[in-house]
């Protein structure tokens, strides 16, 4: 099993920047692609950003050129980040880490909050 924690939420001021970061343990050798998602109050839980263990990155359209995900491996944990630039309101949301496995499971975090306002 894969465990995740998030980190790195809170508020920000439009134009803003904010760096999220996410741990894996556990049985990290099992993943294959990382992710955030995001659900704001109201909407479903979509997805920001993803990358496979190749390196290959995914981006919504809403945040393509603002936002850039990455990855860290170390021998026991893997951490995966969200570098989000030019902040607007409606980025305001709960985000979330996921994992995938190579046997088709997936984790996720308990979530952190990011809110965008003046």
């Amino acid at each position: 099993q894969v465990q995740l924690a998030e980190s790195g939420g809170g508020l920000v001021q439009p134009g803003g920047s904010l760096r999220l970061s996410c741990v894996a343990s556990g049985n990290v050798f099992s993943i294959i692609a990382m992710g955030w998602y995001r659900q704001a109050p109201g909407k479903q839980r979509e997805l920001v950003a993803s990358v496979t263990n190749g390196g290959r990155t995914n981006y919504a359209d809403s945040v393509k050129g603002r936002f850039t995900i990455s990855r860290d491996n170390a021998k026991s944990t893997v951490m995966v980040y969200l570098q989000m630039n030019s902040l607007k309101p409606e980025d305001t949301a709960v985000y979330f880490c996921k994992v995938v496995t190579v046997v088709g499971t997936e984790a996720w975090g308990k979530g952190t909050q990011v809110t965008v306002s003046s």
